[in-house]
């Protein structure tokens, strides 16, 4: 369920102009704050993913790319 969701997402984003976004690049973002607490209730995973912002996945993305990781 989670896969299926990370894949609407990426498909939104490519909707609106975010041509090469996929579904494990949307994943890897929403996922980079559970390593601290641990990966939440599904309930909470859900409306992370459907609320994650472009720009706020943009800005994710663009620090990774300064650091040197695809992710």
């Amino acid at each position: 369920m989670v896969q299926t969701l990370c894949e609407s997402k990426a498909e939104e984003f490519r909707l609106i102009g975010y041509e090469h976004v996929e579904a494990e690049e949307v994943w890897t973002c929403v996922s980079s704050k559970y390593s601290k607490n641990g990966v939440p209730a599904l309930h909470a995973v859900v409306n992370d993913i459907l609320s994650l912002k472009a720009t706020t996945f943009m800005n994710q993305m663009t620090l990774n790319a300064y650091r040197g990781s695809r992710f």
